[in-house]
This record gives structure tokens, C-alpha cells and sequence, in this order.
């Protein structure tokens, strides 16, 4: 089958024939209709941190059709739509996720190729509303903002939410969310014209942390928040602390914008908020997801769609943060140059 393989040398990716994928007792084969493309991969590009001496095949995110079931395999059969759990082997605790947990794309091969072979344990139907394309946008994106919104920020009916960062996939997710249960919801963006498209989604408004005086802004607007979703950290954490309510928690699942700085003790403790580490979700929280996807008709945000041989333009988009929604990638059509 043909993949497209981390060159090891520039870190760009490339086309190139390898082995296809041998089933498991408990496997399907799944010939892959789409993918899309996360942070997490890019900036395993950018750091170039991944070495392997076989082909890495990196991609967490895909949707497809099963073409053939290994013998152990249970209610799923030949032609089924589905799509992918990326969190691979969390363990038994729900809260944390054990020693040996992984995300597909490596050290397991991932979803940029023809097929994949993958344990039926990580497979659930495709939402009948949804295209393949749309489906493959939510695997990893999807289940961090569900987990993030619901479980670690323990949403409640009528909290006011704030969600940072908004034009990430994860950030996008846990908007729509947060509309489908007519939540009063805020973001914050570098860019005007994002908080305006969040507005036109169902966003109350935003604000540019560009600006001076942005947290002032947002306060005057909201005046306190229940939930926050952070993917960013860094400087502007402070003024996120200032702004949650009392009893209010924070879910943190990213560092875009680096190390947490000057944190007050006492506005933690006296307001006694929780900040909450999040990252990807259990195999439960997948499939809540997906059924809250489908019990909402839960549309997600496709900022553009690649072909196969676009997929370092592709992200060269995320590199330079300009995407607005997921980025998704087209499989079905594969050739030798990329």
C-alpha cells in the first residue's frame, strides 16, 4: 500500500510504498476515506522528536470503511462507516491515563495511508449525519474538548464559559459544545475576524488578547466565568485566574503560549478555583462524545480540505496559525509525489 512517511532527514513528508497492514484476532482493516491534522503532530515536526527504525506513519485522526475483520471481531463486519479512537491503551482509571499510553500516530502507525489495521476496541460508527470528511475531524480534537468542557471543567447548566484560543480545532469543539446546551459563552483570540466568525456560531463575544487591557474588556463584557477551556497557558494564565468566579474551574490542555507566570496563591485559594490538567480522554468519553455529536447533530468547523499530496502545505496553514476549524485531508486518491 502506499503512506504517506516522516522523512527523518528534512522532517517533511512523503509518499512512499510500504507493507500493508496484517490483521490481528481482534483487528479490522479499515481503507481510509479521510484524515485530518492536529497540533499534535505538528509539533512533533517542528521539535523533530520522533526516531524510529522502521516508517513512521504519523496521522491520529481518520475515517473510513472496514474491508476486512479479523476472527475475533465483534459487531462490526465488511463495509461498516466508522471512525477512529486515537487514545490508545488508557487504562483502567478514568481520571489519569496509565504508564504506556499512547496516541495513534507513533509509536503505533497512524492514519496518513491506504489502510490501517486497528483493534475493534477503538472503532465506533461513523454519525450517520456526518460526511467522512467531517467525521475524520473529530477523533482527538473532539474528545479533548469534550473531556475538558464536561468532565474537568464540570460543565453545569447555566455556568458562563469562557473558551481561549478560539480557531483550534480542540477550541472549536468545545464552542459548539457549549451552544448546543445554549450556554452563555466567551473567546479570546489574536485575530478579530476568528472571535467574529465565534460570534456568528453562537459565541456572546470575545475579545483580542492582543490588546492592552483585554482581561478589563472581557470582564466589563461577562463579568466572571464558571468554566474556561485554556489550550495556551503562559502570561495571560494570571488573568484567567482573576476572571474565573468563585468555586469556578479551569481546564488547561495546551502551552501555545508557554510557561505559567506570577500566579497570585491567594486569588487560587480564596476563590477556591480548580485548575484542572486535561489531555485527549478515555474510551467512555469517546464514546459519549460521539453520541452527543449525534443526539445534537453537531456539525464540526472544516476550515479547508487537502489532497494527499498537499499535506505539508497543509501544515504549513497550522504552522503559521491561520486555519479556523479543523484541516482535513483527503485519503482516497494517493501517487508518488507529494
Amino acid at each position: 500500500m502506499k503512506a504517506i512517511v516522516l522523512n527523518k532527514k528534512t522532517y517533511k513528508l512523503e509518499i512512499k510504498d510500504v507493507e500493508k497492514p496484517i490483521l490481528s484476532y481482534s483487528d479490522v482493516l479499515i481503507k481510509l476515506k479521510a484524515a485530518s491534522i492536529n497540533h499534535h503532530e505538528l509539533w512533533s515536526l517542528q521539535e523533530k522528536s520522533l526516531r524510529s527504525d522502521s516508517n513512521i506513519i504519523m496521522g491520529s485522526d481518520g475515517s473510513g470503511i472496514i474491508i476486512d475483520a479479523g476472527a475475533g471481531v465483534n459487531d462490526l463486519k465488511k463495509g461498516d462507516e466508522v471512525i477512529i479512537n486515537p487514545s490508545l491503551n488508557w487504562g483502567a482509571n478514568n481520571r489519569v491515563q496509565r504508564e504506556g499510553y499512547e496516541i495513534l500516530g507513533f509509536p503505533t502507525n497512524g492514519t496518513f495511508a491506504e489502510y490501517i489495521a486497528i483493534d475493534q476496541q477503538y472503532i465506533c460508527p461513523k454519525p450517520e449525519h456526518l460526511s467522512f470528511q467531517e467525521s475524520a475531524a473529530l477523533p482527538l480534537a473532539a474528545l479533548t474538548a469534550y473531556r475538558a468542557f464536561f468532565n474537568r471543567g464540570e460543565y453545569e447548566k447555566g455556568n458562563r464559559v469562557l473558551i481561549t484560543g478560539i480557531g483550534s480545532g480542540v477550541a472549536m469543539f468545545a464552542l459548539k459544545f457549549a451552544v448546543a446546551l445554549e450556554a452563555e459563552v466567551y473567546v479570546t483570540s489574536g485575530n478579530d475576524h476568528k472571535i467574529l466568525r465565534a460570534v456568528e456560531l453562537g459565541a456572546k463575544g470575545g475579545v483580542n488578547y492582543k490588546e492592552s487591557g483585554w482581561s478589563a474588556k472581557l470582564l466589563q463584557m461577562a463579568k466572571g466565568f464558571d468554566v474556561i477551556v485554556d489550550s495556551a497557558a503562559g502570561k495571560g494564565f494570571k488573568e484567567l485566574t482573576e476572571m474565573t468566579n468563585p468555586g469556578g474551574r479551569i481546564a488547561l490542555f495546551g502551552r501555545t503560549a508557554g510557561n505559567i507566570e506570577n500566579l497570585s496563591p491567594s486569588t487560587i485559594f480564596w476563590k477556591q478555583i480548580s485548575i484542572h490538567g486535561t489531555t485527549m480522554g478515555n474510551k467512555e468519553e469517546f464514546k459519549k462524545m460521539i453520541d452527543f455529536v449525534s443526539s445534537k447533530k453537531i456539525r464540526p468547523v472544516i476550515d479547508s480540505i487537502y489532497s494527499i499530496q498537499e499535506i505539508n502545505l497543509a501544515f504549513d496553514k497550522m504552522a503559521k496559525g491561520e486555519q479556523f476549524g479543523k484541516i482535513v485531508i483527503n485519503m482516497d486518491k494517493f501517487n508518488n509525489d507529494i
